[in-house]
């Protein structure tokens, strides 16, 4: 008995870094401007932070020590009552690079015009793996389009010691993030990209770390573009580009700095190309995305159609007195077929 696939694999995933890719800053502004907080003093602070644990002999993680700030400005009641509800408000606050969240759908639409695409059921979904805060992005203006998002979490009101052994648990009034749920930095992003390609996040019975085939998986790397802004991203730049999926990085179109390390990651051969965060349909980015979309799109039509060739026989068909004649010339020309019977007949 033939194997069955456990997916079809005709789904094209872009998968975009969040912070200076789709947005000019950094997500958390919002934030400080609700509460009155100097943003800038607040990430002075954060990038002291590692030295200073350091000295204490404790290592920290410098992409998400930020997170531990922020519970220390709640705690402290600089962010007093900062809650997951309240993130997702100021959420709506993001303002996106020209031409999103428009170019979102337009790719998606792109997959959906074509018939030849249309025929093999090839669809096209949108994710964001970050090092920002989930519950922002969940209430920005582009999560509509995203089929998962992958960020930071907190947890508001923590279970106490011994919870399961009480029978009624204290009532918790002022909920406020308090502990951090799940921590996503720059080498962790890579997981969620196995993830999705392996499609733990659509069935939580299969482990990311589990051995599976690439006919079982979801959304192979090389049906995956990957978008991000820098040198941070160096970790999911190579796993997809070595994995045979494309990589892409933005800039600032006004920042000389950004250019020069696109460039570089360019030269390093850490990506395929770069371009400026503008998503505007004649954008020579949203050009880049739309060309490279098309062409996994086709090289799913190939290959579907290449298997259909494989697994459909040649049917029986009649026999038509031109064929009789061709044979009785070709047995006149060779008795020995007449007398022996030709290949067919054996």
């Amino acid at each position: 008995m033939t194997k069955k696939n456990l997916h079809r694999q005709n789904i094209v995933a872009c998968v975009w870094d969040f912070d200076k890719t789709l947005i000019p800053g950094y997500m958390q502004a919002p934030i400080f401007k609700a509460f009155g907080i100097d943003e800038e003093h607040f990430w002075k602070e954060v990038n002291a932070l590692p030295d200073i644990y350091a000295k204490r002999g404790t290592r920290v993680s410098h992409d998400t020590i930020y997170l531990n700030h922020l519970l220390s400005y709640v705690k402290n009641g600089c962010l007093k009552g900062l809650t997951n509800q309240r993130l997702r408000e100021l959420g709506r606050e993001l303002v996106f690079y020209p031409g999103l969240p428009a170019l979102f759908e337009q790719l998606q639409e792109l997959v959906r015009s074509r018939p030849e695409y249309v025929k093999h059921n090839i669809s096209l979904e949108h994710y964001i793996i970050s090092t920002g805060l989930a519950e922002m992005i969940r209430g920005s203006t582009i999560a509509p389009y995203v089929e998962d998002i992958f960020g930071c979490e907190f947890i508001e009101a923590p279970l106490p010691p011994n919870y399961s052994s009480q029978n009624e648990l204290p009532l918790q009034v002022d909920f406020e993030i308090s502990q951090i749920g799940t921590i996503v930095d720059n080498t962790i992003k890579t997981r969620y990209i196995f993830e999705i390609n392996k499609g733990g996040n659509k069935n939580p019975n299969i482990d990311v770390n589990a051995s599976m085939d690439r006919v079982d998986r979801r959304i192979p790397i090389d049906r995956m573009i990957y978008t991000a802004d820098g040198p941070s991203d160096v970790p999911v730049f190579s796993v997809v580009k070595g994995n045979g999926g494309k990589t892409y990085a933005v800039f600032n179109p006004d920042s000389e700095a950004e250019f020069a390390q696109n460039d570089a990651l360019l030269h390093a051969g850490r990506i395929h190309s770069y371009g400026p965060a503008d998503y505007t349909e004649k954008s020579t980015t949203s050009k880049w995305l739309r060309m490279h979309v098309r062409r996994i799109c086709d090289a799913i039509v190939e290959e579907c159609e290449t298997d259909l060739s494989k697994k459909i026989s040649r049917a029986p068909r009649h026999l038509h007195d031109e064929d009789e004649a061709n044979e009785a010339a070709s047995n006149a020309a060779d008795p020995q077929k007449e007398l022996f019977g030709s290949e067919r007949d054996s």
